[in-house]
């Protein structure tokens, strides 16, 4: 080669890699600030005392990327209502950190405040008792009375009796006993007494899958905030795994219960996290009491023979976020029946009530009362049904029979009313935004809650009553706030981008279709706000997991910062996702890797047709059940699109059924809900033959794609060789492949700084294919 043509090429070699590099750095830089943005977890209301207004606490948290943690704080606030249009927050001038905070529980008076440390080691647990002023008493419970505390937000129960003198929770039970081996005896008086002997591991016990791999067994205790006195409850079957509990309303004598949800376990333990399916039930419990000389009410110790557990939800499969009325008359709880009785593993909510009998008479329980059943089909925008993932732990009006919950509604999240008695239901916040808002807390008979949208970042509001007659007409106030502030360069960016809902019409409807499955599906399309000259930004397909589950019309620091380089966003809420009717989700089950793949074929030629997409810049993203149809649609449709990205992909369901925790999952989705009763740990030849067939291998022949693979090695969901195997068939057939694997992440990859760099090499990668 002649040396003067060569030299060129080297200095272009060059240039290239500077200008990847300085790319690197900018879209590095960028995505910092997107990071850094706080997020609001959760708020409390306390009366201060002199009538001059509330006082309110904010829990929030933001990821701290140098020590791959989320930081937690909390800011407080007083908060003035002026006049009927007018409130006024006067924040804490500074956030205070609450480092190694496992859970905050403020008492039911608000002048006491717990915070429980859970250890990383072998340490004891930390209970802290906070005033107003300073910390009160400190407790430290041994592992040997049992293991960390449950904060995880599904077996977690922190509940305060009425009187404040006692604590009920749930936490690990304490280690079980290994055996020890031993080569010999050791002479008496040495100091190096284990050199001759070691621990052994014993029998094996199952966990709850994802997430909670190691945890012990959710059990429940008691602590007497005055003594530091911890009691393990008794009565309760070893075959329960316990959580959620709260303090039944005070019965006649010294008798008070417990109410907890249970999930039975006697046979193999599936994953839980996510999995509404799992059937559980309320539970009653005795706690006996006596009083002290103090005329305070003490535990007392008690046989389990004398504490009966009362199941108070025999006749149906599913309860769960128990709350009771604040006049103690009634209780009300959430049950995923419909999940239960089809598989699914998640589907639409009911909400129920039953009377409960203050003379502790339980076998006086009335039946369970219907308040909002399962909604089918609705018609046309009505209320699709009940999708809640929590509750308050104090969501009562004034009136002591309404409730408020937020609830999913077609693509967006909403705060509705419920009134227990009458079943009377009204969504509160404006029909006409299509933002998300998720219930904070309550002050009094007023709101506070978060807003946003794909384009605008968490603001707090404050709604209240316009008309206390006509409980359906709110008014909602902005509200500064310093946790809502964001860099100049993100707001300015997000301020050039517009959102709207779509609804997108189902192709090839079928005679044999339910009503619900043949309405519209929805996407949310996020676009620039300024008008091109006859050209489109890449198209970025946004695919949620699940697949029962949804994409929020709200904010995500991910999705923010993959707009604001370049990119329009078509994120698909399928057929089968949550917020729009039962008939519409059970549709998917047995028609996975079809239907789905359809519906999102569907929506992309949707927007092309609108002139809103270039039809040869078009990429697609997903993680789980998202990363398997992200990698079917490489196979399905292999001329669609020019780079892919996978995140813990299912790939293979053959592979996925005997390495993930929940295989069950496996046959309803492949079979539909008769895959429910099919379900074995032993598939058969033609269970393989049809995993393999619904499965985005089955189609690996005729991908050209590019795509980059972010995976999990802790994954217990979709195990980490589901997406290494499909990526080296990829490598095989020299289609052009990245792998980048996490070595401490689970299935999320949620830790701040593998969050991080999935979604910079997301974005470096998109860019490298639609230059």
């Amino acid at each position: 080669m002649d040396a003067s043509k060569a030299a060129p090429a080297k200095q272009v070699s060059s240039v290239l890699d500077a200008t990847a590099e300085e790319e690197y750095a900018s879209l590095s830089k960028l995505l910092q600030d997107f990071t850094n943005i706080s997020s609001i977890d959760k708020a409390w209301t306390f009366n201060s005392g002199n009538g001059n207004g509330t006082q309110a606490m904010f829990s929030i948290s933001q990821p701290n990327l140098l020590a791959n943690k989320r930081k937690k704080f909390m800011l407080s606030t007083v908060i003035s209502k002026e006049n009927e249009n007018s409130v006024t927050f006067q924040w804490a001038p500074f956030p205070v950190e609450m480092t190694g905070a496992s859970a905050v529980v403020p008492s039911p008076s608000g002048s006491k405040l717990l915070v429980v440390r859970n250890p990383e080691n072998e340490s004891p647990i930390q209970f802290e008792l906070w005033s107003q002023s300073q910390l009160e008493k400190e407790f430290h419970v041994p592992q040997t009375v049992h293991g960390s505390v449950y904060a995880d937000g599904w077996f977690e129960g922190i509940s305060w009796n009425s009187d404040e003198t006692l604590i009920a929770y749930v936490a690990e039970e304490p280690s079980p006993s290994k055996p020890t081996f031993s080569l010999g005896s050791t002479k008496g008086g040495s100091s190096d007494k284990d050199c001759n002997s070691w621990k052994g591991q014993g029998d094996w016990e199952e966990d709850w899958g994802e997430t909670y791999a190691g945890k012990r067994q959710p059990s429940l205790f008691v602590i007497n905030i005055n003594s530091g006195e911890v009691q393990a409850v008794k009565g309760i079957p070893k075959s329960l795994s316990v959580g959620q509990v709260v303090w039944a309303p005070l019965n006649e004598g010294l008798h008070q219960y417990l109410v907890f949800v249970g999930w039975s376990s006697e046979t193999r333990k599936l994953g839980i996290k996510y999995c509404y399916n799992r059937p559980c039930a309320l539970y009653a419990v005795r706690v006996s009491l006596y009083k002290s000389e103090a005329s305070e009410l003490e535990l007392k110790e008690s046989s389990s023979e004398d504490l009966p557990v009362v199941n108070l939800t025999e006749s149906i499969s599913s309860a769960f976020f128990p709350r009771f009325s604040p006049d103690g008359k009634f209780l009300v709880f959430l049950s995923a029946k419909s999940s239960v009785d089809s598989g699914a593993h998640s589907a639409t909510d009911s909400l129920h009530r039953i009377d409960w009998p203050t003379n502790g008479n339980f076998s006086s329980l009335e039946k369970i009362v219907d308040v909002i059943p399962v909604v089918q089909c609705a018609e046309g925008d009505c209320f699709p049904g009940l999708y809640s993932s929590s509750i308050l732990s104090n969501p009562w009006l004034s009136d002591g029979c309404t409730m408020l919950l937020s609830s999913i509604w077609g693509s967006s999240q909403v705060i509705i009313s419920v009134n227990v008695s009458s079943g009377e239901l009204l969504r509160i916040t404006p029909a006409e935004s299509n933002f998300s808002w998720s219930l904070l807390t309550l002050d009094g008979d007023n709101i506070i809650a978060v807003s946003s949208s794909p384009v605008d970042v968490p603001q707090v509001k404050y709604g209240y009553f316009v008309d206390k007659a006509n409980k359906g007409t709110w008014s909602w106030l902005n509200v500064s706030s310093p946790i809502s502030r964001c860099p100049e360069k993100v707001k300015s960016l997000l301020s050039s981008r517009q959102f709207s809902i779509m609804k997108i019409p189902v192709k090839g409807v079928s005679a044999n279709l339910t009503k619900g499955a043949q309405k519209p599906f929805e996407a949310i399309f996020v676009s620039s706000s300024h008008k091109k000259d006859c050209s489109c930004d890449p198209l970025i397909v946004v695919l949620h997991g699940g697949p029962h589950s949804v994409s929020l019309s709200s904010y995500s620091k991910s999705l923010a910062f993959l707009s604001s380089v370049g990119y329009s966003l078509l994120i698909v809420n399928y057929r089968g996702s949550l917020g729009f009717g039962e008939e519409a989700l059970q549709s998917l089950p047995g028609k996975v890797g079809s239907q789905d793949v359809n519906d999102v074929l569907t929506a992309i030629d949707h927007v092309i047709d609108m002139g809103l997409a270039n039809p040869s810049k078009v990429t697609v993203v997903g993680g789980s059940h998202g990363g398997f149809l992200t990698t079917h649609l490489i196979g399905q449709a292999p001329d669609k699109f020019v780079a892919a990205a996978a995140r813990n992909p299912l790939c293979n369901l053959a592979l996925m059924v005997g390495t993930t925790d929940i295989p069950d999952w496996c046959y309803v989705e492949s079979y539909g809900s008769k895959g429910k009763d099919s379900f074995t740990e032993s598939p058969s030849v033609e269970d393989l033959t049809r995993f393999h067939s619904k499965s985005p291998i089955s189609h690996i022949s005729k991908v050209k794609t590019p795509t980059i693979f972010l995976l999990g090695a802790q994954d217990l969901r979709v195990p980490v060789s589901n997406g290494l195997q499909y990526a080296r068939a990829l490598r095989e057939k020299g289609v052009e492949t990245k792998v980048i694997v996490f070595p401490n992440d689970v299935h999320g990859i949620e830790r701040p700084q593998s969050d991080f760099e999935s979604f910079l090499n997301i974005g470096l990668w998109f860019k490298k294919y639609c230059k």
